[in-house]
């Protein structure tokens, strides 16, 4: 810090009389050790930053086209492992540091308004699904919701995914400029005939789960279901808890695709084919390149071996909060069990706890969470 100091001043005071001036407050450093920083060769700390910064300068930095590869999406946690994935053995600190000091972060989430308005009048399916979107396996499982896209200038496109809640798989999807319920009905047929071309057609035990709008609820919407071989299932109404997996893949998509600056954007979003443009190379990518928590090795979720108190302990989700500039994880743990004698007790509680040193973060509840980051 002292040399730094010299550098800064050194064109207008000289090196000599800085040193002096120094010394008189008591901070004492001579000449010729302020030459010898300078000739001194960098340190293997100051190399290996070097060649870390370049790396992610090649996916933060926009090229000579003004694009960026869909990595730059990622955060400090992702952009960590993908180093990993790729061979590369830096430290999460490290990466933390050197995307902080230059100013690069992941896409970070925007409020979303509100798309499917229910039907009062309409009769729903039940609630098949109840919250719980573990799968055993592919299709025993599917969700489905849809939101808007502002189009450049004025007006509103709109999107309809329809999600594997086995591994996260989008498989199928459809843009439109009106939400009406052919529009929804497309995405169910591509999500079927997707299945069906690669030898897995549904069979009719696929349970197919999503919101209480009045596009799912439509008796034409119903018959589609039943013909795709899916069971319908539809949540309560206004409460996105009911169909968490769908409303985190959309802001995935609102986040990551559609947003200005988005590295699957050629432009400005103007007609539907825009729209289709980008949606298609983000699915693309998100059914195959992109990393998700899910998909994630627990040594990269937690880097110092988990959590020592309890050996019963599952992440399931993490999220970076700004206020504290700080990584967290939201565990769920057996608070009955802790590895030794007898399991006393099967309701689970959860913790918030550090990324760093995975210890319970003191007065942190659930309150201050979104709610898709809650454990569920």
């Amino acid at each position: 810090m002292i040399c730094a100091f010299i550098d800064e001043h050194a064109e207008r005071f000289g090196v000599v009389p800085i040193c002096r001036a120094l010394a008189v407050h008591g901070v004492q450093i001579a000449p010729r050790t302020y030459w010898a920083h300078r000739s001194a060769a960098p340190s293997k700390r100051a190399l290996w930053d070097t060649t870390i910064t370049e790396i992610l300068a090649g996916v933060y930095e926009s090229d000579e086209r003004g694009k960026r590869p869909p990595e730059s999406l990622y955060g400090i946690l992702k952009m960590w492992a993908h180093l990993q994935r790729q061979g590369i053995p830096v430290a999460r600190c490290t990466v933390e540091r050197i995307m902080r000091a230059n100013g690069w972060r992941g896409a970070m989430r925007a409020r979303r308004v509100r798309t499917t308005v229910a039907d009062p009048a309409a009769a729903r399916a039940p609630d098949l699904v109840r919250r719980r979107f573990r799968s055993a396996r592919p299709d025993a499982l599917h969700v489905a919701d849809f939101t808007y896209v502002p189009l450049h200038g004025a007006g509103f496109g709109y999107t309809a995914f329809v999600i594997d809640a086995y591994a996260g798989l989008i498989v199928g999807w459809e843009c439109s400029l009106t939400r009406n319920s052919a529009f929804v009905e497309r995405a169910i047929r591509a999500a079927a005939a997707r299945r069906a071309r690669e030898g897995h057609p549904l069979s009719g035990d696929t349970i197919h789960h999503s919101e209480a709008g009045s596009q799912y609820t439509a008796i034409h919407f119903t018959e589609t279901l039943m013909l795709a071989g899916l069971t319908p299932s539809v949540g309560t109404v206004g409460d996105a808890l009911d169909n968490a997996v769908a409303e985190t893949t959309i802001g995935l998509y609102k986040t990551e695709c559609v947003r200005d600056g988005s590295p699957f954007r050629t432009g400005p979003l103007r007609t539907l084919a825009d729209i289709e443009d980008a949606t298609c190379a983000w699915v693309h990518w998100y059914n195959t390149h992109r990393k998700e928590n899910r998909h994630m090795s627990t040594d990269e979720l937690a880097p110092l071996g988990g959590n020592p108190l309890c050996a019963n302990v599952a992440i399931t989700r993490a999220f970076y909060d700004p206020e504290d500039d700080r990584e967290f994880a939201i565990q769920v743990v057996d608070a009955g069990w802790k590895g030794d004698g007898p399991r006393r007790s099967r309701s689970p509680h959860t913790a918030l706890r550090c990324r760093r040193c995975c210890r319970p973060i003191a007065g942190r509840g659930n309150r201050g969470l979104r709610w898709w980051d809650r454990p569920r």
